[in-house]
């Protein structure tokens, strides 16, 4: 078990750093919408001497391969961190106990098939597109296999990180290590934040 919880913690450090370097491309992604709209507001307005891209399919596209690469490859640390949609309305008047055979049978029987086919179903896919070097139909589009790349690249992390899940959760049925997602009362940032603000005040 101590090797496997050793993968474990390695799929989740990989994940994690994945997952908090992504989230600047909400912001490229913000950065390109905004000069996108911008220029295709002012439009003809522009002085044709200035030398800056005006606006396209291709940062339209672009603005689409950022928000998916986003959201394809934060998904697995979505799970690490257990902010994935849940209804609560009756597994949270379960026993802790109950809810954590829950989990492990859902990750077992459901997430971890699911995501595994996708990832054999979505390689060739990838691979055709790749070798073929397709592009938009788009007039002035990009090139499309790093999109396909993308999300063969986020189900590869999320099965990974499923099979850490599954690791984890027996480890805490069996009492080896403790609830690594405890519940919070406030969004755990928030308890950060106070707990920060107590230590100074107690100091």
């Amino acid at each position: 078990m101590a090797g496997l919880l050793g993968l474990s913690r390695f799929i989740d450090r990989i994940n994690q750093l994945i997952g908090r370097q992504v989230s600047w491309l909400i912001l490229v992604a913000v950065l390109v919408s905004a000069y996108n709209a911008i220029v295709r507001f002012l439009g003809n307005g522009l002085p044709a001497y200035l030398p800056i891209p005006r606006a396209s399919n291709a940062l339209l596209e672009l603005q689409w391969y950022l928000y998916g690469t986003v959201f394809m490859l934060a998904s697995a640390y979505t799970l690490l961190r257990n902010e994935h949609i849940r209804i609560d309305i009756v597994s949270s008047k379960l026993s802790k106990r109950v809810r954590d055979w829950i989990d492990l049978v859902c990750h077992i029987f459901f997430l971890l098939p699911f995501v595994s086919l996708l990832v054999y179903l979505s390689w060739p896919w990838f691979l055709r597109s790749f070798r073929s070097g397709e592009m938009s139909t788009n007039a002035g589009g990009l090139i499309i296999w790093p999109a396909k790349f993308m999300v063969l690249a986020g189900f590869v992390l999320l099965t990974a990180q499923a099979l850490s899940e599954i690791v984890k959760r027996i480890a805490v049925i069996r009492g080896i290590i403790e609830e690594p997602n405890p519940q919070h009362d406030l969004h755990p940032t928030v308890e950060a934040a106070i707990e920060i603000e107590e230590g100074h005040a107690r100091d």
